[in-house]
C-alpha cells in the first residue's frame, strides 16, 4: 500500500512538473509573441481614443468598454479559430488576407488625411459612404462599429504576428498562446485607453482640491495641467493614430509583396534606411527604423489615396440602393 501510494505521488509530481513546464512555455511564448506585436499594439492604442472624442464624459468608459468587448470577440471567436484553420489547411491564404487588411488601414488613414486637407470634399465623400447619424445614440453606434471594424484589422495583424512567432508545435499549444496574447493585449490596450480618456476628469477632481497644504497645491497644479493638456494630447494622439494606420497598412503591403517575390519597393526602402543609418551612426538604429516607417507610410498613403475614389465608385451605389430599399419597404 505504501509503495503504491509513493508511486502515485511520484506520478502526480511528474504530471505537476509537466504542467508547470507547459505553463512556463505558454507564458514565455506569449511574452515573446506579444513583444513582436508591440508595434501594432501601440498603433491600436493610439487609434482608439479618437472614437470617443466629442462624447459626454458619462459615455466615454461605456464606449471604450463596448469596443474592448468587440475587440475580444474579434480575437477569440473569429480570428483565433480562423488563424489556426488557415495555418493548417490554407497557409497560402494568410498573406493575401493580411494585404487586404493593410489596404483597408491605408484607406482609413488616407481618408483622415484627405479630411484634414480638404474638409469640404471629405464631407461629400463621407456622405456618400456613411448614413447620417440622426441622434447621439446613432452616432455612438456608428463610432463603435467603426472602431471595432478598424480593431479587427489591427487584431488580425497582431494574431498573425503572434502565430508566426510561435515555434512549431501542437495546435492546442498554439491556440492557448494565441488566447493568452489576445486577452493580455486587449486588457493592456483598452485599459490604457480608458486611463487616457478619463485623465481630464481626474484633472478636474484634482484641481478642485481646496486643501492649503503642499499636497493640495501640488494636486491643483497637476489637475490644471491635465485639464489643459489632455485636449492637446488627444489631438496629437489622433494624428499619431492616423499616421499609425498608414504606416502599418503600408508595411503590411510591402511585406506582402515581398512574399510574392516583388521585392523592389522593400529593397529600396531598406537601402534608404541603411544609408540614413550610416549617416548618423550614433543613433543609426533609430534612424533606420524612422526611415523604414516613413517609407512604409509613403506606400500606405499612395495606396490609400488611390482607394478613396474607388470606394466612392463602388460603395456609393450600394449605399444608395440600400437606402432606397429601406425607404420603399412597407412599414
Amino acid at each position: 500500500m505504501s509503495i503504491g501510494l509513493i508511486a502515485l505521488l511520484d506520478d502526480v509530481a511528474a504530471l505537476a512538473k509537466v504542467a508547470a513546464a507547459s505553463l512556463d512555455d505558454v507564458v514565455g511564448q506569449a511574452a515573446k509573441a506579444g513583444a513582436k506585436a508591440a508595434g501594432v499594439v501601440i498603433d491600436d492604442a493610439a487609434v482608439t481614443p479618437r472614437y470617443v472624442v466629442g462624447f459626454s464624459a458619462a459615455r466615454e468608459l461605456p464606449i471604450v468598454g463596448r469596443i474592448a468587448v468587440g475587440s475580444l470577440k474579434n480575437k477569440l471567436l473569429i480570428l483565433l479559430p480562423v488563424a489556426l484553420a488557415l495555418s493548417v489547411f490554407a497557409p497560402w491564404a494568410i498573406t493575401p488576407l493580411l494585404m487586404l487588411g493593410g489596404a483597408y488601414l491605408a484607406y482609413e488613414g488616407a481618408e483622415k488625411v484627405f479630411e484634414a486637407l480638404f474638409p469640404h470634399e471629405a464631407d461629400a465623400h463621407e456622405a456618400q459612404l456613411t448614413p447620417i447619424a440622426v441622434n447621439a445614440k446613432t452616432l455612438e453606434e456608428q463610432k463603435v462599429a467603426s472602431a471595432i471594424k478598424t480593431d479587427f484589422i489591427l487584431s488580425a495583424e497582431i494574431m498573425a504576428i503572434t502565430l508566426a512567432a510561435i515555434p512549431e508545435g501542437g495546435i492546442v499549444m498554439r491556440a492557448v498562446v494565441l488566447a493568452v496574447v489576445a486577452i493580455g493585449i486587449t486588457v493592456a490596450v483598452y485599459g490604457g485607453v480608458a486611463l487616457i480618456v478619463k485623465a481630464d476628469d481626474a484633472g478636474v477632481v484634482l484641481a478642485a482640491n481646496t486643501s492649503p497644504s503642499v499636497f493640495g497645491r501640488i494636486s491643483r497644479a497637476v489637475g490644471r495641467m491635465l485639464v489643459r493638456g489632455m485636449p492637446v494630447f488627444l489631438k496629437v494622439l489622433g494624428i499619431v493614430g492616423t499616421a499609425a494606420m498608414i504606416w502599418v497598412g503600408g508595411g503590411i503591403l510591402v511585406h506582402g509583396l515581398e512574399e510574392y517575390g516583388l521585392t523592389a519597393i522593400g529593397h529600396f526602402i531598406h537601402h534608404l534606411a541603411e544609408i540614413a543609418g550610416h549617416a548618423v551612426p550614433a543613433i543609426g538604429g533609430a534612424v533606420e527604423w524612422i526611415v523604414t516607417a516613413a517609407g512604409s507610410g509613403v506606400v500606405g498613403l499612395a495606396v490609400g489615396a488611390a482607394l478613396i475614389p474607388i470606394t466612392s465608385l463602388l460603395l456609393a451605389p450600394a449605399w444608395r440602393w440600400g437606402s432606397g430599399l429601406l425607404r420603399t419597404r412597407p412599414a
